[in-house]
């Protein structure tokens, strides 16, 4: 199977030419197809399969497509790639356009994917807080600006009655971007009064 793979490795090169540089590489027991290290593509026992989007969906509207499927840990598992099946070889134009489809598909995923930043990649954002911050239920960074560093502390000091006045400082310089001891005076004195007036509700108070 592995002379076939490349022959139609070799002539998806081919069709797709203008796409730019293909690479390709052993993957799931079958092969990558990438662009700029973007993967669209795979071949696998002798077949083409798309990454599924849109346009594909439409073209083989009126039929199931056909999902890529590898064996793992005892079970098969399908991927999200559309068989590409002979007929649409015959139409070089529109192979080629589906592919285009498939590798912008592709590339906006990888963009959400890198501009995703977790908790961690914050200022102030211990491990040790971010675990505390997905056990209160805030996973993301959205989340957590959308919360405040006020609403935020008070999750987190449900599941940790130590949370202090340092974890708040903490939150509220992560939302801003800044070192904790960079925040401005008065959001420091503000907060400050805020935690001492909560602090004193929701006893203990020592440590963070």
């Amino acid at each position: 199977m592995k002379s076939v793979s490349y022959d139609k490795i070799n002539k998806s090169r081919e069709y797709l030419k203008p796409l730019g540089q293909i690479d390709c590489r052993a993957l799931f027991g079958g092969y990558s197809l990438a662009v700029d290290n973007t993967v669209f593509a795979m071949v696998c026992d002798g077949e083409l399969y798309l990454r599924a989007n849109e346009a594909c969906a439409e073209y083989s509207t009126g039929k199931p497509p056909v999902l890529l499927s590898v064996p793992k840990r005892g079970r098969t598992v399908l991927l999200n790639y559309v068989l590409v099946e002979e007929p649409l070889w015959q139409e070089p134009a529109t192979l080629l356009h589906l592919s285009t489809q498939a590798l912008r598909a592709a590339q906006r995923e990888k963009r959400a994917r890198e501009s995703a930043k977790r908790l961690k990649d914050l200022p102030n954002i211990t491990f040790q807080l971010e675990v505390q911050l997905c056990a209160a239920n805030i996973r993301d960074v959205e989340t957590l600006q959308a919360y405040g560093p006020r609403k935020a502390w008070l999750h987190i000091r449900k599941v940790n009655k130590h949370a202090g006045l340092r974890a708040l400082m903490a939150l509220a310089g992560a939302i801003e971007g800044l070192h904790a001891a960079a925040l401005p005076s008065q959001t420091r004195n503000e907060l400050y009064e805020w935690y001492h007036r909560m602090a004193r509700r929701t006893e203990p108070h020592s440590g963070d």
